[in-house]
């Protein structure tokens, strides 16, 4: 079988496609025959060494993938021959609060990740996808959607009425936007494009605010709404006093990613006066992600795909996912 390595040292030029024995399957263990994979702007960290530049190289990169079960070990329960299911993104976490393990053992970098034409796992690291889905839409969920639904629903707990305010046009923020209004909330986005603002508007947000016209955008957000309930705050140091800026008195402002860096001169003075909580999200446990699908199956949400790449050509999805272009998810067709 084939699968890709970041082989000798980090960076997109040692992503490296190369033959592998195929692994077998042990007690309690699932083979997958790999059709889709997706990338976070994570997996790009990861490839170039900024994420964890201490990783033990070689390493198969890429935390989203979904599969068809091809075959099961002695003992397996949890699914069935010719089941599609996601690995999840931290394979210990099942439910409640993350542990060291949970923290430490992620998917595409310390656990082996699915960019590769097959894959074992074991039977709890697997979660059924939605009957609706293709392939590439289930690819896109274990970790951008998950990592939304945890910020809104799993510690947000967002509710009909509610003003969530989205940053950009990546992935989380598109499954933000989504979900906020599967559960009833308004959602004020944000972008830098015309183009992008127009989609925005059309998977419903309420209104878009340019970020590129005006670097007081929180202020703007504020006037505009009397201050959000929620943010689904991707930018990381860079945008985060612009979302302390937004946010309402006794609101919530979800810490997810570092688009935008990961350190800024900051007052705390905001999260004090305002009395803001400010949440930490590390993706979701697995209980998350199969409440996540019962809800998308039962609203037939279907995902924001940019673009699809073949299998071979996984350094163009690279490249593509960094030129910023992108609307949305990135993925690769494997099957």
């Amino acid at each position: 079988m084939r699968r890709y390595e970041v082989q000798d040292s980090f960076g997109l030029d040692n992503l490296r496609l190369v033959e592998a024995p195929v692994p077998a399957v042990g007690p309690g263990q699932v083979r997958l025959q790999v059709r889709a994979c997706c990338l976070n702007y994570r997996d790009q960290l990861m490839v170039r060494g900024h994420y964890d530049p201490r990783l033990p190289l070689p390493f198969v990169p890429l935390s989203d993938g979904v599969g068809e079960v091809v075959e099961l070990g002695a003992g397996v329960s949890r699914v069935a021959l010719g089941d599609r299911v996601c690995a999840t993104f931290a394979p210990t976490w099942i439910a409640g609060e993350p542990d060291p393990s949970a923290v430490r053992l992620t998917r595409g970098g310390v656990v082996s990740g699915m960019l590769s034409e097959q894959v074992v796992l074991g039977e709890q690291e697997l979660v059924p996808v939605p009957d609706h889905l293709s392939d590439v839409e289930a690819a896109t969920l274990p970790c951008a959607a998950l990592t939304a639904w945890s910020a809104l629903v799993t510690y947000g707990g967002v509710k009909a009425g509610d003003v969530v305010l989205t940053l950009g046009s990546g992935g989380v923020s598109v499954f933000a936007l989504q979900l906020a209004r599967l559960l009833g909330a308004r959602v004020i986005a944000t972008t830098s494009s015309a183009a992008k603002a127009e989609r925005l508007l059309a998977l419903g947000a309420e209104a878009v605010v340019r970020y590129d016209e005006d670097p007081r955008w929180g202020t703007a957000v504020r006037q505009l709404t009397g201050g959000v309930d929620h943010v689904v705050e991707v930018g990381g140091a860079g945008t985060l006093a612009q979302s302390l800026e937004a946010v309402r008195p006794g609101g919530t402002v979800s810490l997810i990613g570092v688009l935008a860096g990961v350190r800024e001169p900051l007052s705390v003075l905001p999260v004090l006066m305002k009395q803001v909580r400010v949440q930490g999200i590390l993706v979701g446990h697995r209980q998350g992600f199969e409440a996540m699908n019962r809800a998308i199956a039962a609203h037939q949400l279907r995902p924001a795909v940019d673009r699809v790449f073949p299998f071979t050509q996984a350094r163009a999805a690279f490249e593509h996912l960094a030129s910023g272009m992108h609307f949305g998810k990135v993925c690769l067709q494997v099957g």
